[in-house]
């Protein structure tokens, strides 16, 4: 079945089967890799992108669930926000296998978006659902921690 769906700012006309996750169509349809599979039941968040600007997990969004709505990918993610954040990342050199990174990123993108200065506990509860497997989650809170400083200069 043939949908138009807006990704990264673009309309994109893709073939699939209904009931297939975003996932695969991001990643096999429109080869945009960054976004990553990683347990398949939205426990982990690897594979998390943003729906109109709330982050979502894309194994268990189907295609014929988003509509009209925009789908932000790791590599379309843009403002002031992603911009502390990426900034603060390097900063912190917060990535060690980085294999959970780009659903990270787009998770603490939402927090900050929403939540301009998180607080700890914040921050713990909102990236709860973000697995990762090299436990950098010290980084992590620390990068989010910096990347709200970076906003409010």
């Amino acid at each position: 079945m043939a949908y138009t769906i807006s990704v990264n700012g673009e309309a994109r006309s893709v073939d699939a089967a209904p009931g297939t996750p975003l996932l695969w169509v991001l990643r096999d349809e429109l080869s945009l890799t960054g976004t990553k599979f990683g347990c398949g039941v939205a426990a982990c968040g690897a594979c998390t992108v943003h729906l109109d600007g709330a982050p979502v997990r894309s194994c268990q969004t189907l295609i014929e669930d988003v509509g009209d709505a925009a789908i932000t990918t790791i590599e379309g993610v843009e403002g002031r926000a992603a911009a502390a954040v990426q900034q603060a990342w390097a900063e912190l050199d917060v990535v060690q296998c980085g294999y959970c990174q780009s659903g990270q990123i787009m998770s603490a993108v939402g927090l900050l978006t929403e939540t301009p200065k998180p607080g700890v506990e914040e921050i713990d509860s909102y990236m709860s659902g973000n697995a990762c497997r090299c436990a950098t989650y010290q980084r992590i809170r620390a990068a989010i921690q910096r990347a709200s400083q970076i906003m409010e200069a």
